[in-house]
């Protein structure tokens, strides 16, 4: 088990509202195939007092995920391990961004608890990325994947993981946990990353997806991005050959939704035929699975995703 470091990080989530990439304009209004209901019925609320009494938190609160009603009601949900504080302050993201101060050793028994009572068949866990951490918070993502294991051994595990800042050593514990689906997100266009992802980097998102294939060939591995940030069609489909090259079977792409007025604008709105375009050119590169819709998200249909349906 590493040792917790709690090395200070420095947080800034801006952007420059003068920035030529965002010159072409907010679009008037959401569109109507945007619309969701709102959160209810008993499953909901039964989930809701389960990650309370646990306390546990999720992604699909944390993110503000807008299918957090279908998920819950259909009782699953995404777990967000290492805390609700990210060191990282991505522009396009609701996740409160700070020094952490969480290091829990027991929460990946409480999220097997949690998963067993769900009585789940496939269970997602995600975290906050911890750049304060000697290990990137590996170790407690991979006990999570035993301790389910332990709990629940018919449950099969997707995890979406930070990029670790490269570190190969960090990575390799994840993938030897063998979870049955390693996700990471490059979330935008190369071009883009300065201002959607200051803190991240590109090319070490697709080398980190094409090293854990060297790690285990057999793994599953996916990729998520968003579009409306102001780039072409033309760049999301070098992203997505991107992605095939470095090995990736599955990939999410979904309409970014502004989460406040402090984060990036929404410059276009895609249509449903337009996110079916994107579907058909993922299967004729090659993937395995393509979910692409306006209210897509990483963890939304996993299971469904995972089986290739």
């Amino acid at each position: 088990m590493p040792a917790e470091s709690n090395k200070p990080v420095r947080v800034t989530r801006r952007y420059q509202p003068d920035d030529p990439r965002l010159a072409q304009g907010v679009p008037a209004a959401r569109p109507a195939w945007l619309k969701v209901v709102a959160p209810t019925g008993e499953n909901y609320h039964e989930l809701k007092q389960l990650v309370r009494s646990q306390k546990l938190h999720t992604v699909c609160e944390s993110a503000r995920c807008p299918n957090i009603g279908e998920c819950w009601q259909s009782r699953t949900a995404t777990f967000l391990i290492l805390g609700n504080t990210c060191t990282r302050g991505c522009a396009f993201c609701a996740v409160e961004s700070g020094q952490p101060t969480e290091y829990d050793l027991d929460e990946p028994r409480r999220v097997a608890e949690a998963v067993a009572a769900l009585r789940l068949r496939f269970a997602v866990i995600t975290s906050v990325t911890r750049d304060d951490l000697e290990d990137g918070g590996a170790f407690i993502f991979a006990e999570t994947i035993r301790q389910i294991r332990a709990a629940l051994p018919d449950c099969r595990v997707e995890v979406l993981i930070p990029d670790f800042q490269g570190d190969a050593d960090a990575l390799a514990t994840v993938v030897q946990a063998r979870p049955d689906v390693l996700n990471h997100n490059i979330e935008t266009v190369l071009r883009l990353y300065t201002l959607v992802r200051p803190q991240a980097d590109y090319h070490r998102s697709l080398e980190l997806l094409a090293r854990a294939k060297e790690i285990d060939p057999a793994a599953t591995t996916k990729s998520g991005i968003m579009v409306g940030l102001g780039e072409t069609v033309e760049e999301l489909e070098t992203a997505l050959r991107d992605l095939r090259a470095a090995g990736c079977d599955i990939v999410t792409i979904g309409q970014y939704l502004r989460p406040s007025t402090g984060h990036l604008p929404v410059l276009k709105y895609y249509t449903p035929d337009e996110f079916a375009h994107f579907t058909t050119f993922g299967a004729e590169i090659g993937f395995q699975h393509v979910e692409s819709a306006p209210l897509v998200r990483s963890s939304y249909h996993a299971k469904e995703q995972a089986e290739g349906k």
